[in-house]
């Protein structure tokens, strides 16, 4: 966490992925975030993963660092609360990020009554306003069936909510471009974007649509291969699995004379047909070169590969389990400056992450655990002035 954007007040009104971690992002950053969530917590409060004792790990993971108020926003009461602290934050608040939609008396054009230079950045399933998540998102781009080894009747899903997590980037900077707006012209904005359009206008980005529309073909799946290129998963003797990918003519070189298989490349290359020292070349004999390092890795473990390949620059990683990952990698510990061992509420002593940029000369500041749903509510409405009964 760092102090680059101290000052930044944001109101968040939000559930589930995206938009927490759009709010988490800017809190990471040294913005104020308060969120706000009926009593007793909305539809994400209990999300797994949960402790023995009903403690959601996803929550927690989610809301470190900010403010939680609790309201009754079914109740006039409870709307007045909301619209005071959204008014009253000063020339750096006025900021509500949200995933909620509905109730007449959230529309932007009613906020900005109370609010003229508001900034609401809103997140929706699809672009009409349809309701849609990262799963019916994913399934309807493609990715399933390129995934693992899908065919027509058994497309893949991602664990990973990548839409989610893009959305949530994107929404973070839609905020700071419509601030920036804001402080050159004075003028509020409202910033909409809808979940299926993050998706949509990635796997434009990326040429799965030119591929379809230009050369008329669907990317095919094909298990862990790299489409375009070699990499592959490999076995080791001590039973373990590796990832290694050769990206250029030197990783490929490199990794050829690691493994001591130039001359099985050199047959391979013969017998095919195919340019070895291109992309292409060695996508297309993909399976026979991986026939070949597969023989070559399972003579060995894997600390003897990583030492080998990590002395030549290659590039590789080993699979790990969550579990192996917490356990063993330097990179997932507090040896990692991103993490810190925080006192979670409910939790108790938990690894968790902080912001993962860096700023030159900046030091990060301390890690804050997510407090329990409207902890802070009688501090905000004491700042407002207000009741704290609402």
């Amino acid at each position: 966490m760092y102090d680059i954007l101290d000052g930044l007040k944001v109101v968040e009104l939000s559930a589930f992925v995206a938009v927490p971690l759009a709010g988490l992002t800017l809190s990471q950053l040294g913005a104020e975030v308060i969120r706000v969530d009926p009593v007793g917590g909305g539809i994400d409060y209990k999300r797994w993963p949960l402790t023995k004792d009903g403690t959601s790990l996803y929550w927690a993971g989610l809301n470190k660092g900010k403010r939680t108020v609790a309201l009754d926003l079914k109740e006039e009461s409870g709307q007045e609360i909301f619209r005071n602290i959204l008014k009253s934050s000063g020339s750096d608040g006025g900021i509500l990020l949200t995933n909620l939609t509905g109730p007449a008396w959230l529309s932007y054009d009613e906020l900005r009554k109370v609010r003229p230079d508001l900034i609401m950045v809103s997140l929706t399933g699809h672009n009409d306003g349809s309701a849609a998540v990262d799963y019916t998102v994913n399934c309807a781009v493609g990715i399933p069936f390129a995934t693992g080894n899908a065919s027509s009747d058994q497309p893949v899903n991602s664990v990973f909510p990548a839409w989610d997590a893009v959305a949530g980037m994107t929404l973070a900077t839609g905020i700071l471009a419509a601030e920036r707006h804001r402080r050159k012209t004075g003028e509020g904005q409202h910033v909409t974007l809808s979940l299926s359009d993050v998706a949509y206008a990635m796997v434009s980005n990326l040429g799965y649509m030119g591929e379809a529309e230009i050369l008329k073909r669907d990317r095919p799946a094909i298990g862990n291969h790299i489409y375009g290129a070699f990499g592959h998963n490999l076995p080791t003797r001590d039973g373990r699995q590796l990832m290694v990918i050769a990206l250029t003519k030197r990783h490929w070189r490199a990794l050829v004379t690691v493994t001591k298989t130039a001359e099985a490349m050199a047959t391979i290359q013969s017998n095919t047909g195919h340019n070895l020292d291109t992309d292409e070349g060695r996508y297309e004999a993909r399976d026979e070169i991986l026939a070949t390092l597969q023989i070559w890795s399972k003579t060995l473990q894997l600390s003897e590969i990583a030492k080998q390949f990590d002395a030549a620059k290659i590039l590789w990683g080993p699979y790990q389990t969550f579990q192996q990952m917490v356990r063993n990698d330097p990179r997932a510990s507090t040896d990692n400056p991103l993490f810190e061992e925080i006192e979670q509420p409910g939790i108790g002593k938990l690894r968790a992450a902080g912001s993962p940029l860096t700023f030159a000369g900046k030091e990060r500041l301390k890690v804050r655990p997510a407090s329990p749903v409207g902890s802070d509510t009688k501090a905000v409405l004491d700042e407002l002035g207000e009741a704290d009964d609402a």
